[in-house]
C-alpha cells in the first residue's frame, strides 16, 4: 500500500472513532436530560397530586377524637332518645322512635338495652353489656365497650364495639357518641324529639371532628310532631 493510501485509511479510521465518541456522547447526554427531566416531571406531579379527604371538607390529618371526662355512670344511666345518626345495618329497619336505656350493674358494668320501633309498626328490642374502657390519664374517662353478644362468647375482642361520648352537657341531656374510625354516630337526648337549634348544634360539633354529617340521617321521622 502507498504511502497516500495509508495516510488516508489512518484518516477514515480517525474519523469514524470520532463519529461513534461523538454518537455516545449524545446518548449519554441524552439520557442524563431526560434523568433529570423524569426527575423534575415526577416531584412537579407529586407537588400537584391533590390527596383525597372526606367529601365533607374534614382535614385529611385528623386529630384522634376525644372523649368527656369524667362521665358519672349513673348519671349518665336511663332512657336516651335517638335524634340522628350516621346509616348503619343495625338500623335499617328501623323507621319510627329509638331509645337506649343504660342501667348500671352491682359488678360495675352497664346493662344496654336498645329499641326501634320498625317501619312495619313492631318493635326490635337488643340487651347487651357495657363496660368502661380506662384511659390514662383521664379518671372516669367517657369511652366504653358495648357487646351484645351471647355471655359466653363475650371474651372474643371482636364481639365488643366502641362507644365514645364525644359531648356531654353539663345536666347530663344531651349526648354526642361515636366511633374512634368515625363510622358511626348518634346524637341522643332525654327528650323525645330535641328542637332543631340543639340538634343543629350537635352535628356542626361532629362536622369538626371529621364527621362526614352530610350521611346523617333523622330518628323517628316518621313519628314526629307536626
Amino acid at each position: 500500500m502507498s504511502r497516500t493510501g495509508h495516510d488516508l485509511s489512518e484518516s477514515q479510521a480517525l474519523d469514524n472513532d470520532h463519529a461513534t465518541s461523538h454518537r455516545i456522547a449524545l446518548l449519554a447526554a441524552a439520557f442524563c436530560v431526560g434523568g433529570i427531566a423524569a426527575m423534575a416531571g415526577l416531584k412537579w406531579a407529586r407537588r400537584r397530586q391533590l390527596p383525597a379527604g372526606p367529601a365533607d371538607g374534614a382535614p385529611l390529618m385528623r386529630a384522634p377524637l376525644q372523649v368527656v371526662a369524667p362521665v358519672d355512670l349513673k348519671r349518665y344511666a336511663g332512657v336516651w332518645y335517638e335524634q340522628a345518626r350516621l346509616p348503619n345495618r343495625f338500623e335499617k329497619a328501623c323507621g319510627g322512635t329509638v331509645s337506649a336505656e343504660y342501667t348500671p350493674l352491682p359488678d360495675g358494668t352497664v346493662e344496654v338495652r336498645n329499641r326501634c320501633l320498625r317501619q312495619d309498626g313492631q318493635v326490635d328490642e337488643s340487651v347487651g353489656i357495657a363496660h368502661a374502657v380506662r384511659v390514662a390519664g383521664l379518671p372516669g374517662a367517657g369511652r366504653l365497650a358495648v357487646s351484645f353478644a351471647p355471655a359466653w362468647l363475650r371474651w372474643l375482642p371482636v364481639v365488643w364495639g366502641d362507644y365514645w361520648i364525644l359531648k356531654l352537657d353539663r345536666d347530663y341531656q344531651v349526648a354526642l357518641v361515636g366511633t374512634p374510625k368515625r363510622d358511626y354516630l348518634w346524637v341522643l337526648s332525654r327528650v323525645q324529639h330535641l328542637d332543631e337549634a340543639s340538634l343543629a348544634t350537635e352535628l356542626d360539633y361532629a362536622r369538626t371532628l371529621g364527621f362526614d354529617i352530610d350521611q346523617v340521617v333523622r330518628s323517628g321521622a316518621q313519628d314526629a310532631p307536626a
